[in-house]
């Protein structure tokens, strides 16, 4: 095999982007090990952050037509319907063109076509299924794929045996040396409590609602990094330029956050955000305590994750609806409150895993035997 060709297919979010990035990377290292070379390319949506995403990541991209189907009217699925048909056959045509040995799906409606097409050219699929629960594109393509990789021992139960692989949740780089002094350093934080809010690539507009309501007293008590989404930072800016000098030193403000992330969970004693995939990843990678605000969209699936984590004793669970009575209060006891916060930190290093990228490869490279 001169080099092996591996198609990444997953959109919608970045939970099912950077983990992609980070298989991508270990998959290469692997190759070369071995004196082997390794070519990737993207598929996605135009308008998905996938597209913006695999740019910045220098990665081949090739556009699929995609829509998604849950929650929307009977016209809306149809019009969805007939995307998704298209995207089959432009899946195809790329299967056709550029041949991949292993097609890896990690979910998102994009996913669907790209795995009928991979299925219909007969080209071994594995799927990374990051969330505890599947969503329906998963669930659909799990009878199609040779191997399923899963975050948790939980996700296993549906499937029949062999099919799933435990390998964790695949981080990005950054993850293996952190330290929470340089950390801190870095982001030039003084030697009382921080606070991480984050709404990941998109944000989320009630956290930051939160934030906003309750900024200078949170600013007079701790300190934050939030990482706001790119629709709430003019908003927040604002309202930091508005500040106190001494509470706008206080304040770090990001719309969007990559290579820096392990920095900034390394740096703070809580994060407060949703509880998409990665947080069972990366979260536990930095020892990071949680309170979690579940989204119950799209099937729910946050939900499983938030309760992944707070079973273990990692995590505190907000019901979404109770975020602006109760966010800021439960915030300011888990910061006041050391001994708990230690008891969660440890809580969550019991889950770390930091090897998931290179198993999930080890895989890939097993299917495309």
């Amino acid at each position: 095999m001169s080099a092996m060709r591996i198609l990444l297919a997953g959109g919608g979010s970045g939970g099912h982007v950077f983990p992609a990035f980070a298989v991508s990377d270990a998959l290469r290292n692997a190759l070369e090990e071995r004196g082997d070379r390794v070519k990737f390319r993207f598929a996605g949506t135009a308008d998905g952050i996938e597209s913006e995403l695999a740019v910045e990541a220098g990665l081949p991209y090739s556009t699929i037509s995609a829509r998604a189907l849950r929650g929307r009217n009977a016209f809306s699925q149809l019009l969805s319907l007939g995307a998704t048909a298209t995207g089959v056959l432009d899946a195809l045509a790329l299967m056709l063109r550029y041949r991949p040995h292993v097609v890896f799906l990690t979910g998102g409606y994009v996913s669907a076509p790209v795995g009928v097409a991979a299925w219909l050219a007969r080209r071994p699929i594995v799927l990374l299924q990051p969330d505890i629960e599947p969503g329906w594109t998963l669930r659909a393509l799990a009878p199609f794929a040779s191997k399923i990789c899963v975050t948790h021992q939980r996700s296993t139960e549906r499937y029949r045996a062999g099919k799933a692989v435990v390998t964790g949740y695949p981080l990005r780089p950054g993850f293996d040396d952190l330290d929470k002094p340089l950390a801190r350093a870095h982001f030039q934080l003084n030697g009382g409590s921080a606070l991480l809010v984050t709404g990941a690539v998109r944000g989320a507009q009630r956290i930051n609602d939160c934030v906003a309501k309750h900024l200078e007293q949170m600013l007079s008590r701790t300190q934050l990094i939030h990482i706001s989404g790119r629709n709430d930072f003019d908003r927040l800016s604002k309202l930091r330029e508005a500040l106190p000098a001494k509470l706008q030193s206080r304040y770090r403000l990001y719309s969007y956050m990559s290579e820096e992330m392990p920095l900034a969970l390394a740096a703070c004693d809580l994060a407060v955000s949703r509880a998409g995939a990665s947080v069972m990843g990366e979260y536990p990678a930095a020892g990071l305590p949680a309170v979690l605000a579940p989204l119950g969209e799209a099937g729910g699936h946050q939900r499983f994750n938030a309760a992944l984590l707070a079973d273990a004793g990692g995590a505190v669970v907000l019901e979404d609806e109770r975020l602006t009575d109760d966010l800021f209060d439960l915030v300011m006891g888990l910061l006041a409150d050391r001994e708990r916060l230690q008891s969660m930190r440890d809580s969550m290093l019991r889950l770390r895993r930091t090897d998931a990228a290179r198993r999930i490869a080890e895989v890939i490279i097993g299917v495309a035997k």
